[in-house]
């Protein structure tokens, strides 16, 4: 399966997210390949608000089965969110499982006005009924067994999708 180009899809994304911007919009990225797509957003759209970054590690649902993951990092909300229309940002959406966490994550910090999920790309699957709002990338077909795609980033800051066996 041959894969799009990251920054193109980024690029798509930050131009689906702009005419629904406010002045009080602020961003929020689950680690790892969500803050980084995140950052490039927030600088893409403009948004005056510090961007938010978000861990789930100790809210996954399947934290006792599969344990923390080897480096969990804090999560770091410098803004007020309540009342606020959030953006939710992600690299990949499969099984919905990790927006479920950000989002009883998100709500132990307040009750922001509205949360819509923005990700690079839906890989179908679901297994939570959540959906995103912004995506430039929907695959019609399922993946191989297995597999999963993973957003990675090079040291000159580059991102690039692939395709791994889990």
């Amino acid at each position: 399966m041959e894969l799009p180009d990251a920054t193109s899809l980024c690029e798509q994304l930050a131009e689906q997210i702009r005419p629904h911007l406010t002045p009080d919009t602020a961003l929020i990225g689950i680690h790892t390949g969500g803050v980084w797509l995140a950052e490039r957003l927030h600088a893409a759209l403009g948004i005056a608000e510090p961007l938010g970054t978000i861990d789930v590690a100790f809210y996954r649902d399947d934290f006792g089965s599969r344990g923390l993951h080897a480096r969990p990092r804090k999560s770091d909300i410098p803004f007020d969110i309540d009342g606020r229309p959030l953006i939710l940002v992600d690299d990949v959406l499969y099984t919905g499982r990790t927006t479920r966490a950000a989002l009883n994550e998100l709500f132990d910090y307040g009750r922001p006005g509205r949360v819509d999920l923005a990700v690079l790309v839906d890989r179908g699957e679901r297994q939570l009924p959540i959906s995103p709002r912004y995506c430039p990338l929907t695959l019609t077909a399922a993946l191989p067994a297995g597999s999963r795609l993973r957003l990675s980033r090079n040291e000159a800051g580059e991102l690039s999708l692939g395709m791994i066996n889990a």
